[in-house]
């Protein structure tokens, strides 16, 4: 991190800066989706019991969401100060010596995680074994979701909204800042669910209703109709985030967990970056909301049948409940 936040303001040529944005650890969601990843969620979950495990990861995504709206917010602050008179700030170059700085202040969050466990406690980290069936199925189905949000992104959404309404950009900023605390909210009130209904139930059944109203939202003549539709949406497609990532650590052995956090992650990452591009030339279409309906369609395609393969295969804490 330190070293990329150095090298990009600094880089001389546009091939260097595309070398070091592909070597290095940005990405261009709002998630973070590099090494760490698998490595903290195997950690968490070996460091919760069962009946915590869902809820460990609500927080642990509700602090990492409410950091990003953070961040957004900060990173208007430097242009800010340049209105207001506080001199020529280099703001794009104030940004990534703060992400570098940042860098810096995770390394030492990460110096106060104990480096191991006590021998006896200590799962051996193997490769997919008994769990490669179940890993690689949830991998393509998770792949399918994350290809369908590729078609609804934040910024292809923001577009939408510019060209069909001609909403503004502080119009726009403000909407998306709500949307983005909703999405985050949404993650305790998702653990809370997972623990009367079921992981799976949750993830399913929180967000088929998001899906339809992404869908009559693309139909919808009316801005404000519009607008509270896909925040209905924001508080709910998000619930299935800690469910899933507590899902896949429940159902393999505690040995497998980087292996399968990480098989889970790299083809989500992969089909995310593809459909953008198709929803790019849909938005130029006579019906500038298809990309709207593919995504909620596509997704409702997914949950239907992460439902169908998974509803018998129980966490450990759900099969105790019954």
């Amino acid at each position: 991190m330190v070293a990329t936040g150095i090298a990009l303001p600094l880089s001389p040529q546009v091939l260097f800066v595309l070398a070091v944005a592909f070597l290095g650890t940005m990405n261009p969601s709002t998630g973070d989706i590099g090494m760490f990843v698998p490595l903290e969620h195997s950690m968490l979950a070996h460091g919760a019991a069962d009946d915590q495990r869902t809820h460990v990861f609500a927080r642990y995504s509700l602090i990492g969401a409410l950091a990003t709206a953070a961040g957004a917010l900060a990173a208007a602050v430097p242009d800010g100060l340049v209105q207001f008179g506080f001199g020529a700030v280099p703001s794009l170059q104030v940004m990534f010596y703060v992400y570098a700085a940042l860098g810096l202040i995770a390394a030492g969050f990460y110096r106060s995680v104990p480096r191991a466990l006590p021998d006896e406690a200590k799962p051996r980290a193997t490769p997919l074994g008994p769990s490669r069936g179940i890993v690689y199925r949830l991998a393509a189905l998770f792949s399918l979701d994350a290809f369908a949000g590729g078609f609804a992104v934040q910024s292809l959404v923001a577009l939408w909204l510019f060209e069909r309404f001609d909403l503004s950009l502080a119009e726009a900023s403000l909407f998306f800042f709500w949307s983005n605390v909703l999405a985050a909210f949404s993650y305790p009130v998702a653990a809370r669910l997972a623990k009367r209904f079921g992981l799976v139930n949750t993830m399913v059944f929180t967000h088929i209703p998001s899906s339809l109203c992404l869908i009559v939202a693309a139909f919808s003549p009316n801005l404000i109709v519009v607008l509270v539709l896909l925040l209905i949406r924001s508080a709910l497609s998000q619930m299935d985030v800690p469910t899933r990532t507590s899902y896949v650590m429940a159902v393999v052995t505690p040995a497998e967990r980087p292996a399968a956090a990480s098989v889970t992650a790299v083809p989500r990452s992969l089909a995310s970056s593809l459909s953008p591009a198709f929803a790019g030339a849909l938005l130029a279409t006579a019906f500038s909301g298809l990309p709207l309906v593919v995504c909620g369609t596509l997704k409702i395609a997914y949950d239907l049948a992460l439902l169908w393969s998974f509803r018998h295969i129980k966490p450990p804490e759900e099969r105790q409940s019954d």
